[in-house]
């Protein structure tokens, strides 16, 4: 059987002067494969690999190309254009893939990235989907203090961001660990906290305390520098303040403050932190 949107390894059965068909000996269903991805010196018997899809005339074709995205995969792709009926993404082919409307997530805009799967749609052609969570999965390798890599798929203000971790397992940043904004398509790199009883994985894209402490006191002296050399509130400032304009957390501030305070490098006042002065 001839399978639309993966790769597989198929017999020329036929060869014509534009191409030659593949299939599987004893089976009447064949495929064309274009005389230009023919390999010289094919004949008949040869197997030759290959990726099934359909062409933009919606004839089932073939390519010795692998595109970026198979069915069964995930794959973060870019956005080349939005039309009337969705958008089209570049997945390595000569026809582009579409990401119909209602298949995104969040609606896309050219030369964005998004995650996104291949499906077959009832029409029997392939498209891709932004709707990946059922496709992920809960048996990852890692443990935690893992260091990982994934692509943000979905972001909820309430309960924090979705990492899609190797665009296969189960990721979640949750809420209080966020000191960032994060979009769909947005590209990660996290700690694991813990590894949930359920496989999916909790993260933090801050380093662990007693190591972030040097890079959190490098953000406040920068941020002096910002304003002017001194920071325009002190040790008492809100949580979302502090968050907004350095983002870390209370807590990492005032270890921060504490640090510099012990190397000689600041003063804290009531409503400002300076630089310390010579006397």
């Amino acid at each position: 059987m001839i399978e639309l949107g993966k790769m597989q390894t198929l017999t020329v059965l036929r060869i014509k002067d534009f191409g030659v068909y593949l299939g599987h000996e004893g089976e009447k269903e064949s495929v064309l494969l274009p005389r230009k991805q023919v390999p010289q010196g094919t004949k008949e018997g040869d197997e030759i690999e290959v990726f099934v899809y359909k062409d933009s005339m919606d004839r089932i074709i073939s390519t010795t190309r692998r595109p970026l995205l198979v069915m069964d995969e995930m794959a973060v792709l870019t956005v080349k254009e939005k039309t009337r009926i969705g958008a089209f993404l570049d997945w390595g082919l000569e026809k582009d893939l579409l990401l119909p409307f209602k298949e995104q997530t969040v609606p896309v805009r050219r030369g964005e990235h998004c995650l996104v799967a291949l499906y077959l749609d009832k029409s029997k052609r392939l498209c891709a989907t932004m709707k990946v969570y059922e496709r992920l999965h809960s048996d990852s390798p890692y443990q935690k203090g893992d260091q990982v890599t994934g692509t943000v798929y979905r972001v909820n203000p309430e309960i924090g961001v979705f990492v899609a971790v190797d665009n296969r397992y189960f990721g979640l940043i949750p809420k209080k660990e966020i000191y960032d904004n994060y979009r769909t398509g947005d590209q990660v790199n996290a700690r694991v906290t813990e590894v949930r009883s359920d496989g999916k994985l909790n993260l933090a894209v801050r380093d662990k305390a007693y190591l972030q402490m040097d890079t959190d006191s490098e953000t406040i002296l920068n941020a002096m520098e910002s304003f002017g050399g001194y920071l325009p509130f002190g040790e008492k400032a809100e949580p979302d303040k502090i968050k907004r304009e350095l983002k870390m957390s209370k807590n990492a501030f005032k270890r921060a403050l504490g640090h510099l305070l012990k190397e000689g490098k600041i003063e804290i006042g009531e409503n400002r932190i300076e630089y310390r002065k010579e006397k």
